[in-house]
């Protein structure tokens, strides 16, 4: 399995996994829509190995730039990608606790 670094942690793709399926499990922060390379809303920066694609996507994608829904990742790669980062709920009765 081949292994996927990004800015906070490195993790291995589960047997036929998307990077895109793999990114979301890990909890990273990555837009997508149709997830299967038609809109480009999952285009990451490559910064290190290389992908392939059964079929080249219809979506755009710019030289160092690749779509996590459709690629392929058979090498370890590294993108440019970071873990979501968890806001407190603005709404949440504790935030209004007396004690806190």
């Amino acid at each position: 399995m081949p292994f996927i670094s990004t800015h906070d942690t490195t993790f291995a793709l589960q047997e036929s996994e998307t990077l895109l399926e793999g990114l979301e499990r890990t909890g990273h922060e990555i837009e997508y829509q149709c997830r299967s390379g038609y809109c480009g809303s999952c285009r990451v920066k490559i910064l290190s190995g290389r992908v392939s694609y059964d079929d080249f996507p219809l979506a755009f994608v710019a030289p160092g730039e690749i779509l996590a829904c459709c690629c392929r990742v058979s090498e370890n790669i590294r993108i440019d990608c970071r873990k979501r980062t968890e806001e407190p709920d603005l709404f949440a009765p504790s935030l209004f606790d007396e004690d806190s």
